[in-house]
């Protein structure tokens, strides 16, 4: 009987699903570098007020998605359900507003909420975020979302949608609150618990809500396009003349909201048609207002976070580049053939080259066989016979052509046949 099991709504990642995970991290590093972005890591635990101030008190996170708890001074400590406000506390209490101009910072790492888990979606969670901090203007806003086009388009992902919408800005929002309002108010009673608790407070998030009851019912809710501020209006449509500037294909939906208090203006969501119901793979926007929020100078700001869950699900599984793959198996007979094996292996390792080899005294044809599946291109034979002469066997499986050369000389030979 198995005694411990993960806790419901957390999972290991395994093997054969890592190598796919370090592929994303490793693209997203590459992506996110040669547009001069650099990786910051944040910790898992904040305080809870951080996040309260932040995100908001009205949002589902904070008012039932939190992992909380005080520590041994009852201080409240939380678990970090989102990157942004703990990157931003970053940039505050190191004062990397100093520096002036834009500050391109990037993350990844396992977020945590309490919430029902289903495919794609779990307690414990993983991001890549992105937050380019310090400059105002349509132009950073369209480089952050062309930047992860790029990224997908460098993963081989087809099939996104861009959904983008403005949310105006604290001077034309509290004006659409109130004409939103006034559409909902007879119809509040069809609403569903959660709009019935978001709408006096938060009433944008009752025109984002996915029950089908609440989308009949606001239908033909006015548009928050037609009651932003000139500023905010002249933004949105500078935004999408730089995404046709790039031809970058986008839907403008009216409906979307982000689901943290902090937006303003810019927001936008990448969906994909593979995912199912719960269908988007990424999203962001404008949140100039949380710098100032959480203590520091008013500082306009732009970012985004994705999904390792959901973006691994959309990575194709039969793609052998993301396997592991040994440059080198050495098959083993005897002893002493094991041996020096361990040492050739060690040599080749600190070189750089990837080489397995049998612990467990196999049979030849047994350690061939595993050889074979791992995908490996050279297989060095060593027994008794071939530590006596000093030459092995080295086969080339790509073409199935074997020669023999001196086992001490492999290093050369592998750096030569691999191009080093």
């Amino acid at each position: 009987m198995l005694k411990f099991k993960t806790i419901r709504g957390v999972y290991d990642v395994l093997p054969g699903e890592t190598e796919k995970w370090q592929y994303i991290e490793k693209t997203a590093r590459k992506v996110f570098d040669d547009y001069g972005f650099s990786e910051i890591k944040i910790p898992v635990m904040e305080k809870s007020e951080l996040f309260t101030r932040s995100i908001g008190e009205t949002t589902d996170i904070v008012e039932k998605e939190m992992y909380s708890f005080p520590d041994r001074k009852g201080e409240m400590l939380s678990l970090r359900p989102e990157g942004t406000a703990s990157v931003v506390r970053s940039y505050v209490e190191h004062k990397m507003y100093a520096q002036g101009g834009l500050t391109k910072l990037f993350y990844m790492g396992p977020m945590f909420r309490y919430e029902r888990p289903q495919k794609g979606r779990r307690r414990q969670f993983y991001q890549i975020g992105v937050e380019a901090l310090g400059l105002s203007g349509a132009a950073i806003d369209a480089e952050v979302v062309s930047m992860l086009f790029t990224f997908f388009g460098q993963l081989g992902l087809e099939g996104l949608v861009l959904n983008i919408n403005s949310i105006g800005c604290r001077d034309c929002r509290p004006v659409y609150r109130e004409v939103l309002l006034d559409y909902l108010k007879d119809k509040v009673e069809r609403l569903c618990d959660n709009c019935l608790n978001r709408y006096e407070k938060n009433p944008l998030r009752v025109i984002d809500c996915k029950s089908g009851g609440c989308r009949e019912l606001t239908a033909d809710a006015p548009s928050i396009l037609d009651h932003l501020c000139k500023v905010c209006s002249d933004d949105f449509e500078q935004v999408k003349a730089y995404f046709n500037m790039i031809g970058l294909d986008y839907n403008v939906n009216s409906r979307m909201v982000r689901g943290l208090d902090y937006y303003t203006k810019t927001a936008f969501e990448i969906t994909s048609e593979n995912l199912g119901a719960q269908d988007a793979v990424a999203a962001g926007g404008r949140y100039d207002l949380l710098v100032e929020e959480i203590g520091g100078p008013p500082t306009p700001a732009v970012g985004f976070a994705l999904g390792m869950e959901r973006l691994s699900l959309l990575m194709v599984d039969e793609d052998l580049s993301l396997k592991r793959c040994p440059d080198l198996y050495i098959a083993v007979m005897g002893q002493e053939a094991h041996n020096i094996a361990f040492r050739l292996a060690h040599e080749l390792r600190i070189h750089g080259i990837k080489t397995e080899f049998d612990h467990e005294n196999k049979s030849l044809k047994a350690q061939m066989r595993k050889a074979n599946n791992t995908g490996v291109n050279f297989v060095l034979i060593l027994g008794e016979d071939e530590v006596k002469s000093g030459r092995a066997v080295l086969r080339d499986m790509s073409v199935h052509d074997q020669e023999e050369i001196a086992w001490e000389g492999i290093l050369f030979e592998m750096k030569s046949r691999m191009g080093g």
